[in-house]
């Protein structure tokens, strides 16, 4: 059986697919820079705080860690109304991709913060720096650029988790390729583009990604000099 291929009719459907670019775009710009923030905060948390934050953090963790994606935007979507609280399906996929970033992120970090020597730790107290401070110069700093390469590994696959939104209604770039698929019965070459779209997102954003943490990291390690 021959199949020919017909590009032509998803031309009308060119603004639908921009606008779920963007938006694909923006919920994992908000997944990255949330997930980022939450993982750390929690990496640090777990790493020296008392047992019961750790205890909350490692369940966290965990929880995010071995359940999918799609899973926990049903819980938050169509799980909290039951208890009474109820969010927009925007705001839904929003707060799930950070939490499920965040639970990564925060085993990525808490690895590269026990990588730290003890000795360097010592040293910082020894010249009286406080424990924010020896966290702000010392432990984090290294830390991070050790384990930068798994984040942003991690955050890639969040963008193309973004995907999984279009479940309940939100119309990303795969929520616009189903509408087209079902208009035009033309799914192969709907996937098609949508897959290259998503192949292109992919080498931008481990390149933007990557770019941010040279300018970081050079200029933490100038301010670290500086200091000395």
């Amino acid at each position: 059986m021959e199949y020919t291929f017909q590009f032509g009719p998803l031309a009308a459907y060119l603004p639908q697919f921009l606008s779920g670019l963007w938006l694909t775009m923006l919920l994992s710009l908000a997944g990255i820079v949330g997930g980022f923030t939450l993982g750390v905060a929690c990496a640090v948390i777990s790493t020296s705080a008392g047992w019961l934050p750790r205890l909350f953090v490692r369940t966290y963790v965990e929880m995010m860690r071995n359940t999918p994606l799609l899973v926990q935007i049903f819980v938050i979507f169509f799980g909290l109304p039951s208890l009474g609280i109820r969010m927009s399906p925007l705001s839904s996929v929003l707060i799930a991709l950070v939490l499920n970033n965040g639970g990564y992120i925060a085993e990525i970090v808490r690895g590269g913060i026990q990588a730290t020597h003890r000795s360097q730790i010592e040293a910082a107290e020894s010249l009286g720096l406080s424990y924010l401070q020896t966290l702000r110069f010392v432990i984090l700093p290294p830390a991070l650029e050790k384990v930068f390469t798994p984040v942003v590994s991690q955050c890639v696959l969040l963008m193309l988790s973004t995907s999984l939104v279009s479940a309940i209604g939100v119309e990303d770039l795969t929520g616009a390729a189903m509408i087209a698929s079902s208009e035009t019965f033309r799914t192969m070459e709907v996937y098609l583009v949508i897959a290259a779209i998503y192949v292109s997102l992919n080498f931008v954003f481990r390149a933007l990604l990557n770019a941010a943490g040279l300018i970081i990291f050079t200029r933490s390690r100038r301010n670290l000099f500086g200091r000395m």
